[in-house]
Parts: C-alpha cells; structure tokens; sequence
C-alpha cells in the first residue's frame, strides 16, 4: 500500500516541525510549508492524502486552503489547527468540508490518531464513489447488464436518449425492448411528457389507426363520440410502436405520412392536427426479411431505422445472468415477506447453464416462483422450475441430433411452456402462428392436440 502523503501548512516553525518528525516516525510521507501561498502552489504539483493546515496564517487563512484544496481530484482530507478562541470558525470550516479540527496545543499522538480516523473516513468515501460508479455501469434505469453488449446498448441510449432520433429496437421476445424504450424516454428532454405504448399485433388495421390517430363520431360502427389518438396523447412525449412488425401495410402507409409530415388526422376527418412525438419502434421480427416477402414497408422500415438498438438474447450475454438474478432477488423477496435470500452456488450453476430461450422475462419468472416455493434463507437448484435445476446429463444430447431435430426439440418444449398455445408459442419463437402450425403439422400434429381455446387471449 503507498506511503499516505501529508502537507502540513503553519507559520509557527517550531510546532509544524516537531509535528512533521512524528508523522514521518508514524510511516507518513510529510511535506512543510509556511505559507498559504506555498501551500496552494503544492498543492498544484502534487496529490496529497491529507492537509493539516492552521487557520490562521500571514498571507491567507486556513479556510481558503480548505477551498482550494477541495477542488483538487481527488482531494484530500483537510484538518484544520485552531487556538481555544477560534473553534466556533473550526465547526464552520467542517461543514464547509473540512474533515475534523484540532485544537492547540496539537499533541503527536493527538494528531496521528485525528489523521487516521479522517484518512479511513476519505478511504470509505472512496470506495463509495467507486461503488456507485460501478452501480451505474451495471444497471441503467431497469435495465440491468455488465456483459460487454449490454454496456454498449447503455451508451447508445445515453447518446441518442437526448436527440428526437427515431429509434428500432430488435431483439426476441423478453430481452427488455420496451424497457429500452423507456430508459431512452427517461434519459430525454421529453421525461416530464407522456410515454405511451401500443402494441401494433393486437389490434386490426382500422382499430390500430383508431388508436394512433383517433377517429371522428361516426367514423365507424362503434364509434359513437370522437376520441383523440395516442398520437395525440403523447404530444410532447414518446410513443413506442410494440412489434411494429406485425402492423399491416394499410397502417404502415398512414405512420409513413405522419412520420414524414408530423401530422395525424383522425379516422373520418380531414382537418390534420400537428403533434410533437418521438416515435420508438421494437419488434422480435427479421423486418428485412418481412420486406422481401412484401409484408413490411421498405421506406418505413428506413425511416423508423434511425438508430438501430438490438438487444442480444440471455444466452449471448451470459455474464449478465447472476446480476440479473440478484436484482429480481432483492425486487420480489419484499413482496413476499422474505429476509435477505440469497442463491447457492450450486443454483448459480444452474442459472448458467441453462440457454433462456424466453431471455430475461423467463429468468424473472423462475426467480419469483422459487422464492414463492422455496423454504429458508437460499434458493436451491430444487427450488428452479424442472427445465431449469436438470443438469445437462439428463438433457438430449444435442450433440447426436440433426438442426431439424433440434428445432422441431424447441419447438415443442416453447409450446409446452407456453400450455399448448400456439399463438403464444409463435410469440415467443419470433415466428409467425401460421409458420407454428406448418411446423407442427408436419411433426403429426392435429389441432386437437394443443390448447386452441386458450389462443383466445392472444389475438
């Protein structure tokens, strides 16, 4: 550990002396002067642990050291030496960051023991600093990540957050699109506006363009009073497009306009009304491809390309996972009455041995069911959900199969999670409920054979 270095600043040569030979028998490297301006010219050239300085010197006093030398990074700790009649001045130079006094006489052992507490104290400082610093590289809003790709999505959003950029983000299901989204919304100048969402596969083509631009009395069967847009509502603000990918060509056209002219009209008007809106788009869908096929607009698709923000999937990032786990530990222990639980090793192991194929939405839904099924202080492997806690012994030996086995593998086991319904299951593929049919039809599957009705939730 290197020598703490020590300036000692007083006019009294004798004391500052004497004081200098006990710091330097203590293991110190001290260093005199005898004046403010001597002072603050060292304190120029050189980093310093501590300054012991007199309040009162010729040329300045021990306040303005205190100034300067709180500036200086990183600064050092200040004590201040004051007579009997000067202390209510010593109490007011530590609130303005002096980090103890010291009344004359000043006795060696006095000091020394005066000099390691603030020393520790600055130490502790120090290291919080650090703590914090790594608490913001590691987590940004919700979003929670140390692996190297999760690093560079925080800094895209910390560049592009306060621009009106347009934004895509990609990425599969549960990899955290619409958290993104929102910690670009946070990070803006717009953060005090709304932030809206909609999600662009739930709704048919007249009722999606209903919802962004709003329709006039009348504009359509149901439409029995006018109603503003989310367009409309987010003025100001930011409005994420959910799976843009899914949205059909109709409405494609209409966001096309408005992106390009900065104005809605309702359905059934033809007065148009301007907003001020920053649009993000995510979509868990290859648009390039959706383009060729002709299911997605080439000039949206640019125009909402902007910048492009992917977010790679839990098994590319798998530095990523513990942290993750310990900020869903700390999230749902409260809500469910816990103390501090932690993970075994052996629950860790399984945790990174597992490939995630729903991402993080997956790895937060494992960790609160086995804190609501577990007992006592540490989460076992036993506590993970099956597919989980089995070691990789009792898995396929993927090694033996062909692609298409290992496909038709993850499909079924998507679909079994997912209780047999196929439009979920196609959700969480990245695939289409069309393509999920073809697909297990060609496994020997009838529709007889998975959970059709529960498909009803998910249009």
């Amino acid at each position: 550990m290197a020598t703490p270095r020590v300036l000692l600043v007083d006019d009294e040569r004798a004391v500052v002396g004497l004081l200098a030979l006990a710091l330097k028998d203590a293991g110190y490297h001290a260093d005199v002067e005898h004046t403010g301006t001597a002072a603050v010219a060292r304190l120029s050239d050189e980093v310093y642990d501590a300054v012991i300085t007199d309040l009162r010197l010729e040329d300045m006093t021990g306040i303005d050291i205190l100034r300067i030398a709180c500036k200086r990074y990183p600064s050092p700790a200040v004590l201040i030496m004051t007579g009997y009649g000067s202390v209510d001045s010593a109490v007011e130079a530590m609130k303005l960051g002096a980090a103890d006094y010291l009344t004359k006489p000043v006795y060696p052992q006095e000091l020394l023991l005066t000099l390691d507490r603030a020393l520790q104290h600055r130490q502790l400082l120090s290291e919080l600093d650090a703590l914090r610093q790594r608490v913001g590289q590691l987590q940004l809003d919700d979003l929670i990540g140390i692996s190297p790709s999760m690093q560079t999505v925080f800094r895209t959003i910390q560049r592009i957050a306060r621009t009106d950029v347009t934004v895509l983000i990609t990425g599969e299901s549960g990899t955290g699109k619409e958290l993104v989204a929102r910690a670009i919304h946070n990070h803006s100048s717009r953060a005090a506006h709304p932030f809206l969402t909609v999600n662009c596969s739930a709704l048919t083509e007249t009722l999606l363009e209903s919802e962004l631009f709003g329709h006039a009395k009348g504009a359509f069967t149901g439409a029995i009073v006018a109603k503003k847009g989310l367009f409309e509502d987010a003025d100001g603000g930011t409005l994420l497009l959910d799976e843009i990918g899914d949205m059909e060509l109709g409405a494609q056209a209409a966001l096309l306009r408005v992106l390009e002219s900065g104005e809605v009209r309702r359905v059934g008007e033809t007065r148009p009304v301007g907003v001020d809106v920053r649009i993000v788009a995510s979509t868990n869908r290859d648009l390039e491809n959706a383009i060729r096929e002709g299911k997605f607009r080439e000039d949206l698709y640019y125009r909402l390309r902007v910048v492009p923000v992917d977010i790679p999937p839990l098994r590319k990032r798998l530095d990523d996972v513990l942290p993750l786990a310990q900020h869903f530990l700390a999230r749902y222990a409260p809500r469910f009455n816990r103390g501090n639980v932690r993970l075994a090793k052996e629950t860790g192991e399984a945790l990174l041995r597992y490939t995630w194929p729903g991402n993080v939405r997956e790895l937060e839904h494992a960790i609160e069911r086995a804190l609501l099924l577990s007992d006592g202080d540490v989460l076992l492997p036993e506590d993970l959900p099956p597919e989980v806690s089995s070691p990789p012994a009792s898995r396929a030996n993927t090694m033996q199969l062909t692609l298409a086995d290992m496909e038709r593998q993850h499909i079924l086991e998507r679909l079994d999670q997912c209780s047999g319904n196929r439009s979920e299951a196609a959700r969480q593929l990245g695939i289409s409920r069309n393509t999920l049919a073809r697909k297990l039809k060609s496994y020997g599957f009838s529709d007889e054979e998975t959970n059709e009705a529960s498909d009803e939730a998910f249009p």
